[in-house]
């Protein structure tokens, strides 16, 4: 897109040619580097020893297809050489709780260690837009302390852990491009993605959400498809 009278774009235009600009090279990322950037991923900042996040590592070409599909058919994912779907998992007490207890090394598990894992599931439900079920929570909340012995967050709910899920996930996210930049390659956020077709490709929860697909790759020399337009940046960098 070429702009010869800025007062003129249409921002349409504008926000489609920025949209997933970057185009990688044919040349494969080793399966080691993935690996090795993952686990620098993991190194994200959570809570209570929980990771809120899950990577698919996206390796099936069929599969391949289809996320490229639901990522609008960018050019950054058609010819990234490496696609990563990052899930922020707001489910993660419940299924941390189930895993420990899965893989306990004593069969068949203690009632005792159940009990004690059963502990890291907060009660909480949404509070919708209004706190004015607030005072009922707390006491309900108290109420099943005593029964359970565990401890209960009252002011818990649903969109607070999905609050938690999403932003220590794009910690992890950032962690993930940092890491791969470190060895030599290029990482390119999608600007859009169908996040039902891929929960449902990736047979997601309702509790599971989709924070980023990420397309890696050894960027191309040229990198731009158009040319960029660049927004006044007296009107947003602001120096204080």
């Amino acid at each position: 897109m070429k702009i010869t009278d800025p007062t003129q774009v249409n921002f349409y235009d504008v926000i489609t040619s920025r949209r997933s600009v970057r185009r990688f090279t044919d040349t494969p990322i080793p399966n080691e580097v993935i690996d090795a950037c993952l686990d620098m991923a993991m190194l994200a900042p959570n809570s209570s020893n929980l990771q809120p996040w899950a990577f698919y590592v996206i390796e099936t070409p069929h599969v391949h297809q289809k996320v490229v599909k639901y990522c609008m058919n960018q050019n950054a994912a058609r010819t990234a050489k490496c696609l990563i779907v990052c899930v922020a998992r707001g489910d993660t007490w419940r299924q941390n709780s189930q895993d420990n207890i899965k893989y306990y090394p004593v069969k068949p598990v203690p009632k005792a260690v159940k009990n004690y894992y059963g502990k890291l599931m907060p009660f909480g439900f949404s509070l919708g837009k209004f706190n004015a079920f607030v005072p009922a929570k707390w006491a309900l909340t108290q109420a099943v302390r005593q029964v359970r012995g565990a401890f209960i967050d009252p002011m818990y709910s649903q969109a607070d852990v999905k609050n938690w899920a999403l932003i220590s996930t794009s910690l992890a996210c950032q962690n993930l491009m940092l890491a791969f930049r470190s060895f030599g390659f290029d990482t390119c956020p999608m600007g859009g993605f169908d996040e039902g077709k891929l929960k449902k490709l990736l047979k997601l929860n309702e509790h599971q959400y989709v924070c980023m697909v990420l397309a890696v790759g050894e960027r191309d020399s040229s990198g731009i498809y158009s040319e960029q337009y660049r927004f006044d940046k007296k009107r947003f960098v602001i120096k204080v």
